[in-house]
């Protein structure tokens, strides 16, 4: 029988995959925060990512780190970013609300795109926060790409954890990008392709503005789906053959058995692009290190539930109560 941790009850209107994803995405939410101190982190020597950090009183080494990644096309101002930071900040945690490499408008600060095989980014935000600041504890959350992305380098860790690694918590991680695209293509989540595919182009046309001889505006053609973008652009700019290589080198599927940190990995049955079925297949479920919840319902990244309070968003605050548990372990 499932605990309390683990049930989650969805909100009477949102049993649709759909539904749950859009009202997620969408809602409008206010969050109690402290004013941001932003903060870069240098992930190589080109590169620089931007971190808004909410420091306890005293900035106390002592106290734990949260790291919040967000997700393709996201930014640290995601809801559910800043409901996480919102969440364990009032639990005595640091929070830092960090942006992917060209995210929340940080276009200047790397001449490169973002990739979902950038794990090294955030070994260098911990090895910063940890062996910089000396902080004792860290945490990293993420969702979606963001979970990919925090899975990978805690698969990459292994056995060699950073002694001030705590754990790891992920929200329906695209761990199989190949999978995901070609649901993507499904005529039911025409939406969220065209969604994506506008975003990735807006951003690489500023990225062309910024930097024009590294970024051709054109000879690609018309892109029509995030398949075709990765194909285009993604896989040519670091390297690999074509999307499909692209995928199969950075899906954190690889290494999702050598996860040997403390993980929560939380993903919805009915989500619409980030298939259940590759998790079947990954059975991250059979890695001890790993607790892995799997709701009926939830959609991508949304788990709104039929509660109020701090329990209405139901995978934030199971994030908050795991990282809790294992501050002091």
């Amino acid at each position: 029988m499932a605990s309390d941790f683990e049930k989650f009850q969805p909100h009477g209107l949102l049993k649709n995959g759909h539904a749950m994803t859009i009202a997620s995405a969408f809602v409008r939410r206010r969050f109690d925060l402290p004013a941001a101190e932003d903060r870069l982190f240098q992930v190589d020597p080109e590169s620089r990512i931007l971190g808004r950090c909410h420091w306890q009183p005293g900035k106390k080494r002592t106290a734990p780190v949260i790291a919040i990644l967000h997700g393709l096309e996201g930014s640290s101002e995601s809801n559910y970013v800043c409901g996480i930071a919102e969440k364990a900040f009032r639990r005595g945690f640091h929070a830092v609300r960090l942006n992917q490499r060209n995210c929340g408008g940080t276009e200047l600060l790397t001449p490169t795109l973002y990739n979902s095989g950038m794990s090294g980014d955030y070994r260098a935000v911990l090895e910063e926060l940890a062996n910089g600041d000396g902080f004792e504890r860290v945490f990293f959350a993420g969702y979606s790409m963001g979970g990919n992305l925090v899975t990978k380098m805690a698969g990459e860790f292994g056995d060699a954890l950073p002694e001030a690694l705590g754990g790891v918590c992920v929200v329906c991680p695209a761990m199989d990008l190949g999978a995901c695209a070609d649901a993507l293509e499904r005529r039911d989540n025409f939406f969220y392709q065209r969604h994506f595919v506008k975003g990735l182009m807006g951003r690489y046309a500023r990225k062309a503005e910024l930097f024009p001889k590294r970024y051709p505006r054109n000879g690609f053609g018309v892109v029509r789906s995030v398949r075709e973008f990765d194909n285009k652009i993604t896989a040519p700019q670091f390297g690999y053959r074509d999307a499909q290589d692209y995928y199969d080198a950075v899906g954190a599927k690889k290494v999702v058995a050598q996860v040997r940190v403390p993980m929560l990995m939380i993903t919805a049955q009915d989500d619409p692009f980030v298939p259940y079925e590759l998790f079947l297949r990954a059975n991250p479920g059979q890695n001890p290190a790993i607790r892995f919840l799997t709701p009926e319902h939830g959609g991508h990244c949304g788990f709104i539930s039929n509660h109020s309070g701090a329990e209405r968003f139901w995978a934030e605050q199971r994030i908050v109560e795991f990282c809790d548990a294992l501050r002091s372990a």
